[in-house]
């Protein structure tokens, strides 16, 4: 508590005075947690002074609030491509980060419990700057990393707005990437990044991490041969949990054949329980795309879950038991071009007669960004529903361009995309099938624009090897294990 109220008065967050006629002053509470490393030990206890943001009112004490957060694929393709490129990846951490946001409105805070001012115990402080807890605390700290690195010479990305990079005339590149107070980095050149560091530590109050190891819950490994991601630590937690941790571990996280009329029996459960289980899988897919479609099918059960959606989804988890060691491994000078694969359950489910779209892309060896999900619309035909999904897949191609160029990566030519259906590769070329398409959204037809500029081209591949199978349907033992390793999810390396 001592440290953060020193942070606070070091960094001119607040100045005491009377609180003025007319205004309010807002609460402040004092939070405590114990932080851990990515073994699981005490790495520190911090206390944290948060403001009663709750009792702020629009329009007079906040306007805008909202601030960008990085998207998990970029993070991912940054990775891939560190690893194909042999760079190394370094983490920085922002103390109090939102303490250095400046705000813009007048604000007045009461002082907290254990450090009243003795004989002032009446008076307020005025915020200068950001204080936890408040509305406009993130869009305040967003604004100020942002105005730095734009007068240090960095690039903003305009299609990932926490994406900054700095290129130099004689070629070496330095690429930013935040997740509000957490900072990743690399780059080709040893002493632009020296100097980034020294320089953000000069203007913020940081902790140098060295070498990325441990970011967003994610394990991150690098060696001389490729990098590993993986989230062993988190995937214990869930399971001690959810009381699985001393499960039998199987091997594949579905059933193959199980249809979603076949697993609603039994009582109805308690859908809190049940909400946790499926929002602790999610972020596991985070770096496991193999239990991606599982989570997402027991994910259109949360509104009304019975004992039957409850072992599919404990049948996941004591797959995680079985496989806790897995994670993907992006391997130094594998194949540069991004290639998609994009494939569809026709009218999976059983209930509403929807098909499940599911894509994947590869880097570097291992996937960077993948998708399991129904479709919005019912589609009438097998084409149909892979030409919805190409189209989809095709969407996240483009964005996955932009940022890849950004990067100094540019793809030369098209963007291939993996697909099993001759009608969808021919009808993505040319308007033929009059009968079969002439329903279908414009929406979905702008596959065929993207055909026609040579950004993205379809090309046929065999069911054995369309990687996407794994994330539209459950499919048997032997094809599973076969697409988990085309996918680059393996067990960790022997780095030694």
């Amino acid at each position: 508590m001592d440290a953060e109220i020193e942070s606070i008065q070091k960094n001119e967050t607040w100045s005491l005075m009377e609180l003025p006629a007319g205004t309010k002053k807002i609460g402040v509470k004092w939070i405590y947690k114990t932080k851990l490393n990515e073994t699981g030990k005490v790495d520190k206890f911090k206390a944290r002074l948060v403001a009663k943001g709750y009792a702020q009112q629009h329009g007079v004490e906040y306007t805008e609030v909202f601030a960008p957060v990085e998207r998990m694929d970029t993070v991912r393709m940054i990775i891939a491509l560190a690893a194909k490129k042999g760079w190394p990846i370094y983490q920085l951490d922002v103390k109090s980060a939102f303490l250095h946001g400046e705000l813009s409105e007048e604000l007045f805070v009461e002082q907290p419990r254990g450090y009243e001012q003795k004989g002032n115990e009446h008076k307020v402080y005025k915020l200068h700057k950001a204080l936890y807890g408040l509305k406009q605390a993130p869009r305040a700290w967003f604004s100020r990393i942002e105005a730095y690195f734009t007068h240090e010479g960095f690039q903003k990305c305009i299609s990932e707005q926490t994406l900054f990079v700095k290129l130099t005339s004689g070629g070496k590149i330095l690429i930013v990437s935040i997740y509000v107070d957490d900072l990743i980095f690399t780059g080709d050149n040893e002493e632009m990044m020296l100097e980034f560091k020294q320089s953000m530590m000069k203007v913020f109050d940081m902790i140098d991490l060295g070498r990325t190891r441990f970011f967003l819950g994610i394990e991150v490994l690098q060696h001389s041969n490729g990098i590993f991601i993986c989230q062993r630590k988190y995937i214990l937690e869930v399971l001690k949990r959810f009381g699985m941790e001393e499960s039998n571990a199987i091997m594949n996280p579905i059933v193959p054949g199980c249809k979603t009329d076949t697993v609603g029996e039994g009582n109805r459960i308690d859908d809190t329980y049940y909400k946790q289980i499926v929002g602790s899988l999610m972020y596991i897919t985070t770096t496991r795309p193999d239990i991606m479609f599982g989570a997402s099918f027991i994910s259109r059960f949360m509104a009304n879950p019975t004992e039957g959606h409850l072992q599919v989804a404990k049948r996941i988890l004591r797959y995680l038991k079985g496989t806790i060691n897995y994670g993907i491994y992006y391997k130094k000078n594998e194949d540069k071009q991004l290639i998609a694969y994009t494939d569809s359950d026709y009218a999976g489910d059983i209930t509403d007669r929807k098909s499940t779209s599911g894509y994947v892309f590869m880097l570097s060896g291992g996937a960077v960004s993948w998708a399991s999900k129904k479709q919005p619309i019912v589609t009438l035909s097998t084409t149909e529903a892979e030409f919805v999904v190409a189209a989809a897949c095709a969407c996240q191609a483009v964005w996955m361009r932009r940022i890849l160029e950004k990067l100094n990566h540019e793809q030369r030519g098209c963007t291939i995309l993996m697909c099993d259906n001759s009608s969808t590769i021919k009808l993505s070329r040319n308007p033929i099938m009059h009968g079969r398409n002439k329903h279908i959204d414009v929406r979905f037809h702008f596959l065929r624009e993207l055909t026609r500029d040579k950004i993205i081209e379809l090309m046929h591949c065999g069911s054995h090897d369309q990687v996407a199978n794994l994330l539209t349907k459950p499919v048997k033992l032997q094809t599973f294990e076969n697409l988990r390793g085309q996918m680059g999810v393996f067990v960790i390396p022997d780095v030694n």
